[in-house]
């Protein structure tokens, strides 16, 4: 069987963003792997293949070596194409084996087509979307209502619970890396894993009484740094005198320093100095300058509303949310964000030394509390470019034809928000 995971340009895929407008929905970063990888895992396929929106799939591509958008990944076997929007536990609920069928949302969308190889010839197989069109015709079409993520913060919020299944999924306990002494453990050292290329240096604080910790490959944690469990920290991460809180999954390749409680961040993302994170989603790379810091609770103590398209708030149903923010953003020293607010990839943040705007677009250079055009998009690709190779990492064409699609998708709201800047500043 080949297991096909998709992400489909709808409607919803706005529900993801600042994050999903440079990744497929299932490449975020949930508990200590991803929401794909959780696919993967629960199907135990033989083969593998993506399909997502044009305009990300050769960024993507360059990124595996599994098929991307290839409908030759529809020939030769029987096929499990599931919806990147789908959680792991509606893998309970579909059926890898009798007849082919298709199974539609109550709203229409598509969770997931189950398709005999011996069936093949019933359908088109030329794009996913005839696929599904023809498969609709063809064969049985049932309507189920599966659990799926259905906003960013979901995932955020999940993330806690889910490193701690992802711990005791993996089973790897104990200390396989180094601990210079003095240093602490509290609670149970089964619920600690160390791996072994990992260094602790002493006085550090690992307490795993409320949930497991896990130091991957090559992590290092500096002296006076605390770690509560939940947390996962990824491959080559540094954290350095952190007060580490509960609930934090950390990608790999970051620079972690003040505190930071129940946030996501995927890899080469610097907050490497003093202020709090809380409640946050973080894109790659990302750099928080000294004394950043995130409101993640209204002084009502009510639920926190997101603006994700510039104009309509999204009651999350949480008193508890931080910052989305997407990738390649830069904020000064000193930055004040809101509460729930949203923070556009490709962003250059100037502090104000008030709480900033909840919704700013992509590309945006915040001055003075407005936002304006700055120097262009150019001058943020250098940026990219400069940052990436501080990590050997390269800017490639498909990256760069990859975000000029995200600055043209986002062209309307960023629009709009420059034109309220320009009044803005005209009356200071």
């Amino acid at each position: 069987m080949r297991l096909v995971l998709f992400d489909l340009q709808g409607p919803d895929r706005c529900h993801f963003f600042p994050l999903a407008l440079s990744r497929p929905v299932f490449d975020l970063r949930c508990g200590m792997t991803s929401l794909g990888q959780r696919l993967i895992a629960a199907c135990a396929a033989e083969s593998l293949a993506f399909f997502m929106p044009p305009y990300m799939a050769a960024a993507f591509r360059e990124r595996t070596r599994l098929p991307v958008n290839d409908p030759a990944s529809f020939e030769g076997d029987d096929l499990l194409l599931l919806s990147g929007h789908l959680k792991a536990a509606a893998l309970n609920r579909v059926e890898r084996a009798g007849p082919s069928r298709i199974g539609i949302a109550p709203d229409g969308q598509v969770h997931y087509l189950w398709l005999r190889a011996a069936d093949a010839s019933r359908v088109r197989r030329d794009s996913l979307e005839s696929l599904f069109d023809s498969a609709k015709a063809a064969l049985d079409c049932q309507t189920i209502d599966l659990p799926v993520w259905n906003y960013i913060w979901d995932v955020m919020l999940a993330s806690p619970a889910l490193i701690a299944e992802d711990f005791k999924s993996l089973g790897r306990s104990g200390i396989e890396g180094t601990v210079e002494q003095p240093s602490a453990i509290r609670g149970s050292k089964t619920d600690v894993f160390i791996a072994p290329t990992a260094h602790v240096h002493p006085m550090v604080v690992i307490d795993a009484e409320h949930g497991p910790v896990y130091l991957d490959e090559g992590v290092e944690v500096h002296p006076f740094t605390r770690i509560e469990g939940p947390c996962y920290v990824g491959q080559n991460s540094i954290l350095l005198g952190a007060k580490c809180r509960e609930g934090n999954s950390i990608g790999p390749m970051c620079r972690v320093g003040g505190e930071i409680e129940e946030s996501v961040i995927h890899g080469y993302s610097n907050k490497y100095h003093d202020g709090f994170l809380g409640h946050a989603y973080v894109g790659e790379w990302v750099n928080l300058g000294a004394l950043t810091t995130n409101s993640d609770l209204k002084n009502d103590y009510g639920s926190v509303e997101v603006v994700l398209d510039g104009r309509r708030p999204i009651n999350t149903g949480s008193v508890k949310v931080g910052s989305l923010v997407g990738d390649h953003t830069k904020t000064s020293i000193g930055t004040l964000l809101n509460t729930g607010s949203y923070v556009g990839g490709m962003s250059l943040i100037m502090a104000t030394g008030k709480p900033l705007p909840k919704h700013i677009p992509e590309f945006s250079w915040l001055i003075d509390g407005a936002i304006t055009r700055g120097f262009g998009k150019n001058k943020l690709y250098e940026t990219a470019r400069i940052a990436m190779g501080r990590r050997r990492i390269q800017w490639t064409p498909a990256q760069e034809a990859m975000w000029d699609a995200v600055f043209d998708l986002t062209a309307p709201q960023r629009d709009e928000a420059v034109r309220r800047g320009r009044r803005q500043l005209l009356h200071k």
